[in-house]
């Protein structure tokens, strides 16, 4: 398998409400916080020679300015938009000025749950999505982002 552009790092972006992660309904999204996904993130990108970028925000804005900065400084990007994914043209229009590969990434399984869920405006422009792993969900991400950049 090729390297991975070790120059350009991946960004790992989270939406709104993730901040929760490990509070907020636990029965659905488990009890690891976002601390321990990107500790368990920073270690296996380390394994993988790959550098990561972890950002999470309430703010649709701030996401589309990470996405921005993607554009010259990122490899790829990972995004769990939490719930602007059914909502934000803005994001999808961000994630199209994106060359990069660009993987979605949810912790519940979205198509179990309420029908407004199962709409994706970045699922339009994903190479693939990940959903109902759990937090796992991420590393899975991981490692398919790494194939991704290194081919």
């Amino acid at each position: 398998m090729a390297q991975p552009d070790q120059t350009k790092p991946i960004y790992i972006l989270n939406g709104p409400n993730l901040n929760l992660l490990g509070l907020r309904q636990p029965e659905i999204y488990g009890r690891e916080t976002l601390d321990d996904v990107a500790a368990a993130c920073t270690a296996l990108a380390a394994e993988l020679g790959l550098e990561l970028r972890f950002h999470q925000s309430n703010h649709e804005g701030a996401l589309i300015d990470w996405i921005h900065e993607a554009r010259g400084a990122g490899a790829g990007i990972i995004i769990n938009p939490g719930a602007f994914t059914h909502t934000s043209v803005a994001i999808l229009d961000a994630l199209n000025a994106f060359d990069g590969p660009v993987l979605e990434v949810h912790i519940s399984n979205v198509h179990k749950r309420e029908a407004f869920r199962h709409h994706s405006y970045v699922s339009l422009r994903a190479e693939g999505v990940i959903a109902g792993f759990g937090t796992e969900g991420y590393l899975l991400a991981l490692r398919r982002m790494r194939t991704l950049v290194a081919s």
